[in-house]
């Protein structure tokens, strides 16, 4: 009569399946890193141009292709260029380079939203010398990845 009665409750189920597996960014970067053209994340320009070149077209359409696939996925376009000029027309310059490769994704099917852009101008340069080897390395476009 005195003793205590202990009623063991049963386990708690187990939790169901997740429909989705989240993706983590460094996958992501794995998927992005195994394709060959997605490697390439630099346009280059011409000299005091915003005209993206033929050569790089093709890569633009990998890098659209992609963000077309990968809705989560959003770039930044960051416009540099090398150090001849003055400062805000360098700055307007990395600017309509950025727009440039920009207006070609979205011509190809990107959602704007997707896609944002900046411009650096001659601020951060990749090659550090004074000739044509050097400027010819920080006219360029750099496509910089982020997921949401």
């Amino acid at each position: 009569d005195g003793e205590p009665v202990v009623v063991e409750e049963p386990p708690p189920p187990p939790p169901e399946p997740s429909t989705t597996t989240p993706i983590e960014p460094v996958q992501v970067q794995d998927a992005l890193d195994a394709d060959s053209k997605l490697r390439q994340r630099r346009v280059f320009f011409g000299f005091d141009s915003s005209n993206v070149e033929e050569d790089f077209r093709q890569l633009i359409q990998a890098h659209a292709s992609y963000l077309q696939g990968n809705p989560n996925a959003n770039i930044t376009l960051e416009g540099h260029t090398d150090e001849r000029g003055p400062r805000e027309y360098n700055l307007a310059l990395g600017e309509r380079r950025a727009r440039a490769v920009r207006q070609l994704l979205i011509v190809q099917g990107v959602s704007p939203n997707q896609i944002r852009f900046i411009s650096y101008g001659e601020e951060n340069p990749v090659a550090l010398g004074h000739e044509e080897a050097s400027w010819s390395q920080n006219r360029r476009v750099e496509i910089v990845y982020a997921w949401q």
